[in-house]
Parts: structure tokens; sequence; C-alpha cells
């Protein structure tokens, strides 16, 4: 194989491709006429694990497996990647510390004298990949490598930048992103390491007119006087652009209710609450979330089908889920794309979103995770713009801003 050349595989059949090659040139590569039927849609590609792919998508890296279906009884993605990229698009449910850019980490890890596993951002991107990753603890120590590069002012107000200009860049008009604070000290204080992010992004909403949000986490694996801790200082910026408190880390053998008093104090004060519960535990988890500290939203929630009266009080009290289908998959939580819920709870009444959780470990965006809602689970336009809705709707704003947030998207849906 010659230098510049990528070996990827089309339907178990090795090709070689120069690099920047999209998958339909790859298809092209292993036979002509089915890469015309790629074209003409009478075809749809997956990659090696039956995840939708746009055929317009670069293949990546060598060792990419693709397959190409015919298949009249399905049919094509109706809805392209680019188009879906133009929606407008809010996000709720996404980790500053899974969201830096490859070169960034390589800028900041020279600059602080920091060893990463990898020296060229596409490589640095691949160590940190969660592909392979066995279950949600596994997926979270790649946050180790993340964070190891985040332990100054200056960073992380970078990082909270480039994140919400990437944002922009496909059409999410709000996003609320979270961190813990505490995973930033001793290096920085809590107000320094609030101030910093907050100061990137609002430097990037002036920019580029994307509205943001700050949420900030607590530990489960930390003590609940940590969490407590973390919401009052959440509750100090209300007014700066903090927006709501959350509970993240390992969920299995760490309940929420230990964390109840950081929830009170900081829905006393009037921010949002969000709890991360059902990805890595069962119902009882989100039980907990819901009942023991109040929350208003639940992160992810996939396993909340596995308890049929839960289920039914989530859709009676319309509690919002953020749901993020390719972390998901990564972390175990469900098996294949198929067997996902998101669309068994959208049809079931409840109100769910799409989020990305972590766009650099998943190897995501917020408009894959749109695609692959509509090519993988099948939900069409008007299902897909009820759900971009539906995170309008679910945000940590003032309602008047809401309001605005909602007929903005929705009349640049309706243009579209």
């Amino acid at each position: 194989m010659r230098s510049g050349e990528l070996r990827v595989f089309v339907n178990e059949k090795p090709v070689s491709v120069t690099r920047g090659a999209t998958v339909r040139d790859a298809v092209e590569v292993f036979d002509r006429e089915l890469a015309g039927l790629l074209v003409s849609g009478a075809a749809h590609a997956t990659d090696g694990v039956g995840r939708p792919v746009d055929a317009s998508d670069p293949v990546g890296e060598g060792g990419a497996i693709f397959r190409v279906v015919v298949t009249a009884r399905q049919g094509p993605p109706r809805l392209s990647k680019d188009l879906l990229r133009r929606w407008p698009k809010a996000e709720l449910h996404v980790h500053l510390d899974g969201c830096l850019r490859p070169q960034t980490m390589l800028d900041l890890a020279r600059s602080q004298g920091i060893r990463l596993p990898a020296d060229t951002p596409e490589a640095l991107a691949r160590a940190l990949s969660v592909q392979g990753s066995r279950s949600l603890e596994e997926y979270l120590a790649k946050y180790e490598i993340t964070l190891s590069v985040m332990q100054t002012a200056q960073a992380l107000e970078r990082i909270a930048y480039e994140f919400v200009v990437d944002a922009a860049a496909e059409n999410v008009r709000y996003v609320e992103v979270r961190y813990s604070p505490a995973l930033h000290r001793p290096a920085l204080t809590l107000t320094e390491a609030v101030e910093a992010p907050l100061r990137g992004l609002g430097r990037a909403a002036a920019e580029t007119g994307t509205k943001t949000g700050l949420v900030v986490c607590g530990i489960r694996t930390l003590p609940p006087s940590v969490s407590l801790e973390l919401a009052r200082v959440a509750v100090d910026y209300k007014d700066a652009g903090v927006v709501g408190f959350d509970l993240a880390g390992a969920e299995r053998g760490h309940p929420a209710r230990e964390h109840r008093a950081a929830f009170e104090y900081a829905a006393r004060h009037g921010l949002g609450c969000t709890c991360h519960a059902g990805e890595g535990d069962g119902p009882d988890s989100i039980h907990q979330a819901l009942h023991d500290c109040g929350a208003q939203r639940i992160g992810h929630g996939t396993r909340l089908g596995e308890d049929a009266g839960l289920l039914e009080a989530v859709v009676e009290r319309k509690i919002p889920l953020e749901m993020c289908l390719i972390s998901n998959l990564h972390t175990r939580t469900v098996a294949s794309l198929a067997e996902h819920p998101f669309k068994r709870y959208l049809e079931r009444g409840v109100r769910v979103t799409l989020n990305t959780d972590s766009r650099l470990m998943d190897g995501v965006s917020l408009t894959d995770e749109y695609f692959h809602a509509h090519a993988g689970l099948g939900l069409g336009k008007e299902a897909l713009a009820g759900v971009v809705l539906n995170a309008c709707e679910s945000a940590f704003l003032p309602e008047y801003e809401k309001v605005a947030l909602v007929a903005r998207v929705q009349s640049e849906l309706e243009a579209l």
C-alpha cells in the first residue's frame, strides 16, 4: 500500500483509498454499481457495528469497516447529515471535559509539561476514543486524561470558548455545558474554576450568537459535603451564567439520595436541577433522583422502561430525559443502536432530548446524534423537529427567554 493511502473494509473486502476519502469513495473502489445505488438512495451504509453513516462522511482511519445494504423495505435516510447540520438545535447534556479539541490538548500539554498518550491530533483522538469500553466506569477513566490539561484558568477559558465555537458551527442555538469545579482543585480555587469557563462561554456567545448556560456537577464518588459546597458556589454565580446543578460520576453503589442536601440548596435558590440516573444503574436510581433529590430533568434515563409505574409518572410530570444515543452504546447501557429505547419513549409520550455527552471521547456531534435517530431508529422529520423543540422547552432558562428560544427555533425549522 502506497504512502498516503488507507486500507478499509467494504462488505468484508479490503479496499485502499487516499486519505480524506469519503465512504462513497470507498464503496466506489469496491463496486461502482453499488456506489451508484448508494448515491441514488437504493442502498444505505453502516459502520462495523451497524450504526448508519452518511455517504459523504470521511472514512476516518485505516481499518474502518463499512457495510452497504440494499433493501427496499428500510430504504435510505431521507434527511442527509448536511441538512441536519443546517437545522437549528439545542443541547442540554454535554461535558466540558469531554469536548476538547485534540490540537488544543497538545498545545496545553506542551505548555504545562504534561505527557499525553499520543503526540498528533489524530492519534490522540484514537487514544481517547471510548468505543472499546466495557462499562460506564471504564468509559469515565478517559476523563482523567482530558482533566490533566485543564488545571489552569487559561485552559478552562480556552476550552469553554472553543466548545461554543464548535457547537455554533453546527447551528446549536442554545447549549448547557456541565463540569465539576471540584475536579480542578487544588490547582484552582472553586471561584477560579467557575469564573474561567464563564469567561470563555461569554466571549464565544458574544461572537457566535449561541446562548450558553453552565451546569455545575457534584460527583457521586466524592463526599456529599463537597456536593453541598459546589451547590453553594453554583448559586453564587446564578446571575453570571450558571443555570443548573447536576450529580455525575459512577452510578452503581453511589446513591443520589446521599447528596440530597446539595439539590435542596440549589433548588431553594432558583437553580435548575438535573441528575445522571438510569445509565449505570437501574430505575431505582431514577426514582432517587426524582423523589429524593427533586431533579427536574434526568441525565440519560435509559433504563426508565424497566419500571412501568415510574415511566408513567415521568410522562405525567413531563420530566425531560437528556438522552445520548452513541454514549449509551459505548458505556454498554444498550447493546446496539436498534435496541435503544429513545424512539419507544418518544412514542410513549416522554419528553426526550438528544445530546452528545462527550464529543471527543464518543467521536460524535449533535448533528450525528440526529442522523442516527433518523437513519438508525427511523425517526422522521416531524418527530426530529419535535425533539429539537423538546430541548428548547426543557432549557434551564427564565420563562420569557425560553419562549423566545422556542419561537426562534420553530421559525427557523419552518423556514427549512
